[in-house]
Order: structure tokens, then C-alpha cells, then sequence
């Protein structure tokens, strides 16, 4: 590869770590190419790009980019990297997971993932990566929060029998009748007191 060409894949690099701002480096190392290519196939059904790169190039165009923002992931850039971009943080993870379970084996590696400026290195990682809520998953959580108690409401009203309604409304016409009648017994009594005098 010339000088011209390297220039052109950091290029490329940029535009890609510009476009997105979740990456996963991986290393696909011992992987046939019959299984990177079942690999390469996981990741477009779930819209996650992957490309092959050579580690001093990710590392110039990331450096030509921002030098501090990815400084955490150039100590993962050894042995072969192929890097996964995606606009969702988890989609990667996801796909490394399932890959592996497929595969009944332990590759692709994660060596470092990049997401939204946070960097999480090391395999080990991979778990908790693949339990990162989605921006479209947490709005959804949020709004199911939101509409639980409304629901409620709403639900005990329609739910409401209208035998219930009618009878909240009775007893107070009901109570004034049933005064007057306790008027009425109690004059008996009086009556029955003012007797034995005579």
C-alpha cells in the first residue's frame, strides 16, 4: 500500500468515526474467512458497518481527529481490528453475542468500545454492553411511567358501574326522609312519659 493509498483509508477512517458516534474494535484474529463473512452478514441485517483496517491507520485518523477524546482506545489497537460502527450503542455488542453463541467459540474479541465519548475496554465488558438501554427503549420506558397512573384513572373511571353513580346521588334525599321519621318516634316516647303524671 502506498503513501497515497493509506492517506485515502485514513480518510475514510475519519469520515467514518465522524458519521457515528458508537464504534466497537474487535479483534476477528483466527476467525475464517467464511466466518467473517456469516459476521459481516449479522452486522448489515442489524445496520452495523464493518471494516478491516490496518492499526496505525485507525490510530492516525482518530489522532488527526481528536487526539485526547480517543486516547483510552489506541492501546487497544493490536493484532488484527475490525471495527463495527453504529448508531446504536448495544446493536454491536448484540451481534458479537449472538455471533459467539453461534460459533460455540470466543471471537470476535471486544478489545474497546467507544460510545458517546465513554470508552469501555477489555472483553469483559461485552456483557454489560449488551444490557445498554437504547435512547428509543428509555423514551419508551419514560412514557409507559408517564401513562401508568393516567391509566389508572382513566381505567377506574370507564370501569365504574352506573348503579354506583346513581346511588352516591340517592342517598341524600334519603337521609332528610329518614330524619323526619325519627322525629315522629321520638314524640311517642314523649308522650308516653307525660302520661304517668296524670
Amino acid at each position: 500500500m502506498n503513501k497515497e493509498q493509506k492517506q485515502e483509508v485514513i480518510e475514510a477512517l475519519k469520515s467514518k468515526f465522524s458519521q457515528y458516534s458508537n464504534f466497537y474494535i474487535t479483534d476477528t484474529e483466527s476467525l475464517s474467512v467464511a466466518q467473517v463473512t456469516n459476521l459481516r452478514r449479522h452486522c448489515f441485517d442489524k445496520q452495523v458497518e464493518m471494516k478491516v483496517a490496518k492499526n496505525t491507520l485507525i490510530k492516525k485518523a482518530l489522532e488527526s481527529l481528536d487526539n485526547e477524546k480517543y486516547a483510552g482506545v489506541y492501546d487497544s489497537l493490536h493484532q488484527v481490528t475490525a471495527l463495527m460502527f453504529s448508531e446504536s450503542p448495544k446493536d454491536p455488542a448484540v451481534i458479537i453475542s449472538s455471533f459467539r453463541k453461534s460459533q460455540n467459540g470466543d471471537k470476535p474479541v471486544l478489545k474497546a468500545a467507544f460510545l458517546n465519548g465513554d470508552i469501555f475496554v477489555g472483553d469483559n465488558q461485552l456483557v454489560n454492553l449488551t444490557k445498554i438501554k437504547t435512547k428509543n427503549e428509555l423514551i419508551g420506558e419514560v412514557i409507559g411511567l408517564l401513562m401508568s397512573p393516567i391509566q389508572r384513572v382513566i381505567g377506574a373511571l370507564q370501569n365504574r358501574p352506573e348503579g354506583e353513580i346513581k346511588a352516591e346521588a340517592a342517598p341524600a334525599p334519603d337521609a332528610t326522609a329518614a330524619a323526619p321519621k325519627a322525629e315522629e318516634t321520638a314524640k311517642p316516647a314523649d308522650d308516653a312519659q307525660k302520661a304517668p303524671e296524670a
